[in-house]
């Protein structure tokens, strides 16, 4: 059997994605059976390993995709240029190879905005660049009690509120039943969120659930998907809570993620719908703070491995 090709790129190198890329493959007996491809420098994986006292086994599951960027590191924690350069260049080179089908999917350590602004990068993060080629790309949410997408996700939330339009939503639902359809997610309802205190109380605390949302809802009934909704922000993800079969549509980035990392921080994972390839991420971000200190938790970037390889196999 021909295992799948799964690119792992490290993350802004200051930050703790190659702590946590060297602590979950060190452990490839909790993984599935994959051919993991790391893109980054080898001097970065080799120090990192010497720090936490671990080795990766270099053979048939595990390689090297050696891409040095030709930058010299900062010495000290935190955003830098040179930091967001290299993260770029090894993302952009995953990406490629993704695109060529050299690799079935993508798991992406975390990356700092502030870096790639620094780099002169016209992108807020990974999915604003795979948006670029896959206009349809889209942000969700993934953890074994909560599943989350993100109608908008990192805008300002002024620009994100005007997005809440009916043909907006609606275009929206279509593409995630479509991104769904392609994969055994095993997802059957979606439950939309309001977006006022109450989903608006019928026009009383705000009129977008009445003039907006619910059209968008009922035409989406229409078309034969199972939507319902809106329902008030702060008990709709109550209702999907441990139901597998259901996803919760939140309107902006922090209506999703407050209720999600609350519930699944440090096991959450980030996966874009809406691409050619799998790609999945840690729900957190490079922690800066603790790089280096051998405290960081791979269990967000283990369980973005294990579920980018299992969608690749029942693909």
């Amino acid at each position: 059997m021909t295992l799948p090709r799964i690119g792992v790129t490290l993350g802004d190198p200051a930050g703790i994605g190659p702590e946590i890329v060297v602590k979950a493959l060190s452990e490839l007996q909790t993984l599935p059976s994959a051919q993991y491809v790391i893109y980054g420098e080898s001097r970065i994986i080799h120090s990192a390993e010497q720090a936490l006292g671990l080795r990766l086994g270099w053979n048939h599951e595990i390689e090297m995709r050696d891409l040095p960027p030709g930058v010299t590191y900062p010495k000290t924690r935190g955003p830098s240029e040179a930091g967001g350069r290299a993260s770029f260049l090894w993302f952009e080179a995953a990406v490629d190879d993704a695109r060529r089908g050299e690799l079935q999917a993508l798991v992406t350590a975390p990356i700092s905005k502030e870096s790639w602004s620094l780099a002169g990068l016209s992108w807020r993060g990974h999915t604003e660049y795979l948006e670029r080629d896959h206009p349809e790309a889209i942000m969700s949410f993934w953890s074994r009690s909560l599943r989350v997408a993100l109608l908008s996700h990192h805008l300002p939330l002024r620009e994100a509120l005007e997005r809440v339009k009916k043909d907006v939503i609606l275009a929206f639902l279509r593409s995630l039943r479509q991104s769904l359809d392609k994969m055994s997610s095993g997802i059957t309802t979606f439950l939309v969120a309001g977006l006022n205190p109450h989903a608006g109380e019928k026009g009383i605390l705000g009129h977008e659930e009445e003039t907006e949302i619910r059209p968008a809802v009922e035409e989406a009934v229409k078309e034969g998907m199972d939507v319902a909704g809106p329902f008030p922000p702060d008990t709709v993800f109550l209702m999907s809570r441990g139901k597998p079969d259901r996803m919760v549509v939140a309107l902006y980035h922090d209506q999703g993620l407050i209720a999600f990392k609350m519930e699944a921080f440090s096991t959450g994972v980030n996966m874009t719908l809406g691409t050619p390839f799998v790609r999945t991420s840690p729900d957190h971000g490079t922690a800066f703070e603790i790089a280096g200190m051998n405290c960081a938790d791979p269990s967000s970037l283990q369980e973005a491995l294990i579920l980018a390889a299992n969608i690749v196999t029942e693909k």
